[in-house]
């Protein structure tokens, strides 16, 4: 190694080698492999390259070795005291950051690392670099992500508790011979909706849109026990397109005494319209079962198209609304078969 000769006895390597294999630290091996290696004439750049550290680190480590022997190649942190990052550390760190930084006394929403370092000192009276606290926030599970946007349920608590438990005791104990959907609309956007995507360094990729924006609808309900989605298309969002769906399900469970439909509070679910179609004799197999206002999170079909829009609209680079809706089509139909055979086997 350059500038540095290590002359290590026989008895010496034989040692060191069975601490090596003894050892459980994983930067203390290390250690004692870059002595190893520099005994047996490799430059630093050569080791430094199989062992996965930087040249420096190879020279800092010789010279440790070479001042104080093996006790110089002890991670010398120890001497710091007790470990910032303990267990009642990272549990208030975990609960600072689910919350939001106005609550903490900044004049601005959203976290960094150099506010949550000056309030984790405020906090618990450890003061810790910014280094230290992104791996304090690796190690609590955090990330930088997109928060969603909600509404509050107007209803109390207690009312809204107890109408999604009777929903839930409706599933949970539904007759042989009835059905239970969930319902909604989805809209779909010729302007395709920008989302997270993989890039090489470097590169930004660029997603082409019409600039006239045209829109369809699709109105679904998913069966909650097999996991089917029957849905329909329209031009318009309104009572017909949901009367339409309606009638299909009446049509696809033709043996179905009672079809069970849980659904939202929007508007086109309680027209006039709907009313009065509920009332003929198909229509009264027909239950509607309306959510608390706001509770999108309670409607399984919420997450069936989530995964619409990240497989076929986020990013799309169809030119025209047919064309984006054959794919729409390609994407259910073929959910609703893996759904179907993952029922059967």
């Amino acid at each position: 190694m350059e500038g540095i000769v290590l002359d290590l006895s026989r008895r010496d390597k034989r040692r060191l080698l069975k601490t090596v294999r003894k050892c459980k630290d994983a930067r203390l091996k290390t250690r004692y492999q870059i002595v190893l290696n520099v005994a047996e004439g490799r430059s630093a750049g050569d080791i430094a390259a199989v062992l996965g550290v930087a040249a420096s680190t190879v020279r800092r480590v010789v010279s440790r070795y070479v001042e104080a022997g093996e006790a110089g190649l002890v991670d010398r942190r120890e001497e710091n005291g007790p470990c910032k990052l303990s267990e009642e550390y990272l549990s208030r760190l975990y609960e600072i950051v689910a919350d939001s930084a106005e609550n903490y006394g900044w004049r601005r929403p959203t976290w960094t690392r150099e506010l949550l370092a000056i309030t984790m000192e405020r906090e618990t009276g450890i003061r810790v670099h910014v280094g230290t606290m992104s791996r304090a926030l690796k190690a609590i599970g955090a990330r930088r992500g997109r928060p969603k946007p909600t509404v509050a349920c107007p209803w109390s608590e207690p009312a809204k508790r107890r109408k999604l438990q009777q929903i839930r005791r409706l599933i949970a104990k539904l007759p042989s011979g009835e059905v239970a959907v969930y319902e909604d609309e989805v809209d779909i956007h010729l302007n395709p909706k920008i989302g997270l995507d993989w890039m090489v360094c470097g590169q930004q990729k660029q997603v082409r849109t019409p600039g006239n924006n045209v829109k369809r609808y699709v109105a679904g309900a998913l069966n909650g026990r097999t996991g089917e989605l029957i849905w329909v298309e329209g031009e318009r969002k309104n009572s017909l397109l949901f009367l339409q769906l309606l009638w299909k399900l009446i049509t696809h469970y033709r043996d179905a005494k009672v079809i069970h439909v849980i659904l939202d509070n929007y508007s086109i679910h309680s027209t006039r319209q709907v009313e009065i179609s509920l009332q003929t004799e198909a229509g009264r197999r027909i239950r509607l079962h309306f959510l608390p206002p706001y509770c999108p999170d309670h409607n399984k079909i919420e997450r069936t198209w989530e995964d619409l829009h990240a497989n076929v609209t986020r990013n799309h680079t169809r030119p025209t609304i047919p064309q984006l809706m054959a794919e729409v089509r390609h994407y259910l139909r073929n959910r609703n078969e893996h759904k179907l055979h993952a029922m059967a086997s």
